[in-house]
């Protein structure tokens, strides 16, 4: 009887218009009102409204974050999370696509629901903020949105296909040196020039990627150095981020980089503060079984051919991936056109090539979801058979 009903299954969200139209409509509403990191306060709310319409319990907010939500629907022993991400970019609103991951997690859920207690599912959509900047996802695990969870799954619009997803480890780095102000002309003896500090610690940095791993990286921006020229600046801030292709690695990297801003502050008699702004990013550590079901389903969908590449971004979801089994798929939208955080990505995240693939994810992760669930029945079913 359950493989009557997941064949049915994979036919759910293309033989249901309502659905279709639905998914299509609320990708297109989060795209036309971009909200960044914490203030997806609109988008939050479509999903819940959607999700509890559908029948899911629905928290929001959830999990201490005002823009989280929490929805579940069956009672099965096995607890599946499909992802949801919402927020946009500043000043580039959804050139990450994430109106499309909003409603494929969601059309997923939906084409699961009727089947998920017969599957032995829980089924629990986790609408995360914060992806872009602040790390939503490890903010959540952090209050136990993950704890009980057995699997968890999400698909991202990219310019290529790509099943085996690897990303970077992510860090960030706020800095601010004080020194103390002084004429240039005058008294310049007594000042302690903060914007000298910094430009200390970028010659430090410079070198200092002499001798780094060809996969680390260090990159950041100046955000301020003083107000006139005719006066010492006494105050210095920047924004740095470090990658490296492991959270291991990224705790070594850290240390040598903020080490360089300490050498600037000696050298200049000024004071230093680092301080980190987010949590880090670990690397995302897809799960072998659900990305071989993923692929199959894929070519079943008629997806390209998934290609391989090196890390080549970060995300939050690498987080979650260190808890639970994860796939992070990311499908092609733009033909390689153009690709996420640039402006022409926020208009090919409303194209046909765009809604096809939110379609396409949704039902490939419920494929998914449903083959694992059918494979850990027969798993049982096989362990309690007499000998």
């Amino acid at each position: 009887m359950a493989q009557l009903k997941i064949t049915q299954t994979k036919s759910y969200i293309g033989s249901k218009k309502t659905h279709r139209d639905t998914l299509l409509a609320l990708s297109r509403r989060i795209h036309a009102h971009p909200e960044t990191a914490f203030e997806e306060h609109r988008a939050a709310a479509w999903c819940a409204e959607l999700l509890a319409g559908h029948g899911f319990d629905v928290t929001a907010p959830a999990f201490g974050l005002a823009t989280a939500v929490s929805a579940t629907i069956g009672s099965g022993p096995l607890t599946l999370a499909v992802v949801c991400e919402y927020d946009a970019l500043p000043g580039l609103g959804h050139a990450c696509g994430h109106n499309l991951i909003a409603a494929a997690g969601i059309g997923a859920a939906l084409a699961l629901a009727p089947y998920a207690d017969e599957l032995g599912l829980t089924v629990r959509v986790l609408g995360a903020p914060a992806e872009e900047r602040g790390a939503g996802k490890a903010l959540l695990i952090e209050e136990g949105a993950f704890d009980d969870v057995d699997a968890a799954m999400m698909v991202h619009p990219c310019p290529f296909e790509l099943a085996d997803f690897r990303s970077f480890a992510l860090g960030t780095l706020s800095v601010t040196y004080t020194g103390k102000s002084a004429h240039p002309s005058l008294n310049p003896h007594e000042g302690r020039n903060a914007a000298d500090a910094l430009t200390v610690a970028q010659v430090a940095l410079g070198l200092l990627r002499q001798q780094l791993p060809p996969q680390w990286r260090v990159h950041g921006i100046t955000t301020g150095a003083g107000t006139a020229p005719n006066a010492i600046p006494d105050r210095a801030t920047a924004e740095y981020e470090i990658r490296a292709l492991a959270a291991e690695d990224l705790r070594e990297l850290r240390e040598r980089v903020e080490n360089c801003f300490r050498a600037g502050a000696l050298a200049t008699g000024c004071d230093v503060a680092l301080e980190r702004p987010e949590p880090d990013y670990l690397d995302f550590r897809g799960d072998p079984e659900l990305t071989a079901l993923w692929q199959a389903n894929a070519r079943t969908l008629g997806r390209a051919e998934p290609v391989e590449r090196e890390p080549f971004a970060c995300t939050d979801m690498g987080n979650v991936s260190h808890l639970v089994p994860s796939i992070h798929p990311v499908l092609d939208i733009s033909g390689g056109a153009c690709g996420p955080h640039e402006a022409q990505f926020a208009a090919a995240a409303v194209s046909p090539a765009a809604e096809r693939a939110l379609l396409d994810g949704a039902l490939g992760m419920a494929w998914t979801a449903a083959d694992l669930a059918l494979a850990r029945l027969a798993a049982a079913t096989s362990s309690k058979a007499p000998r």
